[in-house]
């Protein structure tokens, strides 16, 4: 049987729209020659239609998806073939041979471009993971320029805070270097007062022991050359100079308060005021003066110049109600502030707040000498020593309706009675 080269040829010329694709061609070529229907051409009959297969090798070599090593073999082959140099069946099993090569390349290209095109997609996922990230970046960048300013607006603050610190260290080494003036002020005005108390305790004592020493002589050695004016002129300077020497006592024990130190220790306040009430009371037995005291008041002080204190108070209430038919004096404590203040009551003549002021000021008194006696300096003592305990006192009064002195010590709490 005769193999038709022509219509073999022409029905693989791709040039014609309604034949079938060339690699479906040479599929099928393929499969005929493997099954031995390609029969042994004679040269003469590949003659006769050399049109076809020129037409063929041209298409073939022409063919997009075959490669560069497939299209030289094919030029070759065609150039054999133009020149007479290599038969058709030659050449038509050859060229099975690379459509079996270019079928693999292009199932192997499609297999790259497959790799390729998953390579595509996971660079385009990792391009959209990097995006991500780079936003993420950009977001912590974001945070990292807000807190850097806030940053900056605290080291400001912090530089400003320096500042002003520095400016109150140098303010407080200035009143620290005042302070020290005026402590050694203070120092140099304790020892004039010193020398000004022992000037005061000796030179002015020696004259008022004389004034009053002789007085006396005259009274009782010259009485019966003395009319009773001049007896009665010796009383008022003997009686001025023991008023003299009291006032003296008081400003010597006002001085020495000043500059002593505070002896912290528990005091009963109560067995203190029932010691000075049994004084007054030896003092003056004719008198009939009720008298409270709070039992089991307990105070944080010194022993020594908290008794100055309720002397003072239970002397002035025991000389301002010494006109009550019926006198009354009370030493309690009441809570004032969460704080204990301890109080002394009469019923006594009492005073115009008006002048309270007045009271703790030394010399300053509310009532004439002759009304009720005294130095002026007992209440002003009492305020210097509350001070030194770090407390305060204070009085309520009206005329003639008695008088209330309340007083406190630092860091002694109320006491619940």
């Amino acid at each position: 049987m005769r193999l038709d080269t022509r219509n073999s040829l022409a029905a693989m010329n791709p040039r014609n729209t309604d034949s079938p694709s060339m690699m479906e061609l040479s599929t099928e070529a393929s499969h005929r020659v493997s099954a031995g229907q390609v029969p042994k051409a004679e040269p003469a009959a590949l003659h006769d239609a050399p049109p076809a297969s020129l037409n063929m090798l041209q298409d073939l070599a022409a063919e997009p998806s075959a490669s560069r090593t497939g299209q030289f073999d094919l030029r070759n082959m065609l150039d054999d073939l133009t020149s007479g140099k290599t038969d058709a069946v030659s050449v038509y099993r050859a060229v099975l041979n690379i459509l079996k090569d270019m079928t693999a390349e292009k199932a192997d290209t499609e297999s790259r471009k497959q790799s390729l095109l998953n390579i595509l997609d996971d660079l385009n996922a990792e391009r959209a993971g990097f995006e991500s990230w780079n936003k993420a970046l950009l977001n912590i960048l974001d945070d990292l320029n807000s807190e850097k300013m806030r940053l900056d607006q605290v080291n400001l603050q912090l530089i400003e805070e320096a500042r002003r610190r520095e400016e109150q260290a140098e303010q407080i080494r200035r009143l620290n270097t005042t302070l020290e003036h005026r402590i050694e002020e203070a120092a140099a005005a304790n020892k004039e007062l010193e020398s000004f108390a022992y000037a005061v305790s000796h030179d002015l004592r020696a004259p008022l022991r004389s004034i009053d020493g002789f007085s006396l002589v005259l009274m009782e050695d010259h009485a019966d050359k003395l009319d009773d004016q001049a007896k009665d002129s010796l009383a008022r300077i003997r009686a001025a100079a023991t008023r003299m020497g009291h006032l003296i006592d008081d400003i010597l024990n006002l001085s020495r308060i000043t500059r002593s130190e505070v002896c912290h220790a528990e005091v009963d306040l109560s067995a203190l005021a029932h010691q000075i009430v049994s004084s007054l009371l030896s003092s003056d037995p004719g008198r009939q003066v009720e008298v409270l005291i709070a039992p089991s008041l307990v105070a944080t002080g010194d022993p020594r110049l908290l008794y100055q204190v309720l002397e003072n108070l239970l002397t002035n209430a025991w000389k301002f109600t010494a006109r009550q038919p019926r006198a009354r004096i009370e030493f309690g404590a009441v809570n004032e502030n969460n704080q204990a203040a301890y109080f002394v009551r009469d019923n006594g003549a009492g005073f115009d707040m008006a002048y309270a002021h007045k009271l703790f000021t030394p010399f300053q008194r509310l009532h004439a000498a002759t009304e009720f006696a005294g130095t002026g300096v007992g209440l002003a003592t009492v305020q210097r020593i509350i001070h030194k305990h770090r407390g305060k006192v204070w009085a309520e009064s009206a005329p003639g309706k008695g008088a209330t002195f309340y007083f406190t010590l630092g860091g002694v709490p109320a006491q619940n009675s």
